[in-house]
């Protein structure tokens, strides 16, 4: 497959409410889009996980668009045939930022499997039609708001809540919402590592609620301070900023670090090592979930594709679209008992609204030839 023209597509969306973590808050989504045409016409989407600013990771939006303008765009315009498969390698003179590399992968993969017949779903191994959803709550003002955003959820079906955690803000909201829920429903609390192994004992109250999780408690690269902390308390530990490939993967599972894995796509450099990290944890028994990161309705059909695979065994965060945005990039996704359906046209299986991408864009769109 030769790759004729690439164009980078940068634009706001606003979120339908603020979404607060351990990081900060955010009101919009400032969105890359990676578009390819290739040689025989065909066209591949891949947007971009990473943030306004690095805060969540070292990578950032402006960041990855300078990489790929600079850097994977002429790399992959140079080659006469290219492929997802082939993709790594050719791309590997540039060292990490795996967030841009996803992005890139994700349009090649799109143009691929579009040009053969093939959706992402079938490509990946997706073993399940539908997969169940799980819905991510940011910190809220008030513990009655919370209380509010979380009972809206479950009337609209969702099969897992997620809660995001911080020093004063845990206990007391993860009580009130184990109240709410009753003792049965699954819920989970993420820190996104604003927690120190000093504070082992304060989580070790958590273990009272009966969470299905908690997920990255610690800083990404302390593999043993979350050992230890496994050792420590009841519930079970959840790696996420920490899994940045396979081979991490397995070394944390394998050090008792972590019993249940969260895959983001992005985080990890793409779906192929996606792939990878669950093959690692089917190997060794472990429960993986298919993670999210404020994806359009274009980011949000691969995972989706990704999460039906066999060794995704809790609901992601593949939430709906009006979770998020008011209007999406593509035909929303819609929650249905509690499920997405995996989508079965090629490649991703959605149409970019491009007028929606034109009305919002935040610059000029960038050719690269």
């Amino acid at each position: 497959m030769k790759v004729e023209r690439v164009t980078l597509h940068r634009l706001a969306m606003p979120l339908v409410r603020p979404f607060e973590t351990s990081f900060g808050t955010q009101t919009d989504r400032d969105v890359l889009l990676v578009h390819l045409v290739t040689s025989d016409g065909v066209e591949g989407w891949g947007e971009c996980v990473a943030g306004a600013d690095p805060v969540y990771s070292s990578e950032y939006v402006s960041g990855c668009e300078h990489l790929i303008e600079n850097y994977l765009a002429p790399a992959i315009l140079a080659e006469p045939d290219i492929t997802a498969e082939t993709l790594d390698a050719r791309l590997r003179f540039v060292v990490g930022h795996r967030m841009a590399k996803a992005a890139v992968e994700a349009a090649v993969l799109d143009a691929q499997l579009r040009a053969s017949g093939i959706s992402f779903g079938r490509y990946l191994g997706a073993v399940r039609e539908e997969v169940d959803c799980g819905v991510s709550v940011g910190i809220a003002p008030t513990l009655d708001e919370l209380l509010d955003e979380v009972s809206g959820y479950v009337a609209e079906g969702y099969r897992r809540i997620k809660l995001k955690i911080r020093p004063g803000w845990d206990l007391e909201p993860v009580a009130a919402v184990r109240a709410l829920l009753g003792d049965d429903a699954l819920l989970q609390v993420d820190a996104n590592t604003a927690y120190t192994p000093d504070d082992i004992d304060h989580l070790r109250e958590l273990d009272q609620f009966g969470l299905l999780l908690i997920e990255q408690p610690f800083v990404e690269d302390d593999i043993a301070g979350h050992a230890v902390l496994a050792a420590a308390i009841d519930t079970p530990i959840c790696l996420d900023e920490s899994i940045t490939s396979a081979a991490i993967a397995r070394d944390a599972i394998e050090r008792d670090a972590t019993s249940i894995v969260n895959v983001k796509p992005g985080r990890v450099g793409g779906y192929l090592e996606s792939v990878r990290i669950h093959d690692v944890c089917v190997e060794r028994d472990v429960p993986a979930w298919v993670g999210g990161m404020l994806e359009t309705g274009l980011g949000r059909a691969a995972n989706v594709a990704l999460a039906a695979l066999p060794g995704f065994t809790l609901p992601g965060d593949t939430s709906a679209s009006r979770r998020y945005y008011a209007e999406d990039l593509t035909e929303p996704f819609e929650l249905v008992d509690g499920r997405l359906r995996v989508p079965t046209g090629p490649g991703t299986g959605v149409a970019v609204r491009q007028e929606l991408v034109a009305e919002w864009a935040t610059r000029p769109p960038l050719l690269l030839r």
